[in-house]
């Protein structure tokens, strides 16, 4: 039986956890400080909106309340595919990346499924970006919407 993420010191490529705002040894300073800022920026945009909004609607708010913290935002951006050394443009968009360094899947959905993590996961290995985060807005509490992923 292979240990639980948590309980694992390894680093895996599906090392995913709950823990929002513990520390990890692994990430750097300016990742560290763009988690918090991600996590803190959704909590407040969810308790400003609730629950019942579009996706759209989401990241819009988020992204703006992101810049408003000085951090760099881009919103949709075009994340290609490279096969047989060509880059393919294969309609992949990420909803948000935060100082080049986080990407953020945004959902607004009664339950998230496993696809839903294999979406952000494949997302942070195609754009060789090691941190993720993926936010349902369509929860009561938003610390229960929110996954963290170290790849």
């Amino acid at each position: 039986m292979s240990p639980s993420p948590k309980s694992d010191p390894q680093k895996t490529e599906t090392d995913h956890h709950q823990d929002t705002k513990a520390p990890r040894k692994d990430l750097s300073i300016d990742e560290e400080r763009a988690a918090s800022c991600i996590v803190d920026a959704a909590i407040k945009v969810h308790k400003a909106l609730g629950s019942g909004l579009l996706e759209s609607v989401y990241e819009t708010c988020l992204a703006y309340e992101l810049g408003h913290r000085g951090l760099r935002v881009e919103t949709q951006v075009p994340l290609p595919v490279v096969y047989e050394g060509l880059t393919l443009d294969a309609g992949y968009r990420l909803d948000i990346v935060v100082e080049d360094i986080a990407v953020i899947e945004l959902k607004a959905l009664e339950k998230l499924g496993p696809i839903h993590d294999a979406q952000l996961l494949t997302y942070l290995k195609l754009s060789g970006r090691r941190l993720g985060f993926l936010l349902n807005f369509n929860v009561p509490l938003m610390k229960n919407g929110i996954s963290r992923f170290v790849r």
